[in-house]
């Protein structure tokens, strides 16, 4: 009799688990990351070349100074860590969203302090 009972329990606890299959699929894309790692724009490769002419046209390189009116955070898109953006990593940047065609648009959330309001009395 306990045979039989644990033979019963046994077969119940298992089929429970063969039955309840994989569970449902996972949504198409949801495994892919974010792009840019923020909401933004992604340049086109035009938009991105205009872009990297207005911030830099006289050098292979960018600094911080020059870059950071066109980038949400310059760390991002340094990637080399050297404190100068080249032109492989603004491409990269403009991939994934962390450039911006129009200097204005992009502010720096880094360490760059805000700038005095000349129209305070």
């Amino acid at each position: 009799m306990k045979l039989t009972t644990l033979t019963t329990a046994i077969l119940m606890s298992t089929a429970g688990v063969a039955l309840a299959g994989g569970g449902a699929p996972v949504p198409e894309g949801a495994m892919k990351d974010d792009p840019s790692g923020r909401p933004g724009k992604i340049l086109s490769e035009a938009e991105c070349n205009k872009a990297w002419q207005m911030a830099g046209p006289d050098g292979d390189t960018l600094s911080k100074d020059k870059a950071t009116p066109f980038v949400l955070n310059f760390q991002m898109v340094d990637s080399s860590n050297d404190a100068e953006i080249s032109a492989e990593e603004w491409q990269q940047g403009c991939a994934k969203g962390w450039v911006s065609a129009d200097a204005s648009a992009a502010t720096d959330t880094g360490d760059t302090p805000p700038q005095p309001d000349s129209k305070k009395m």
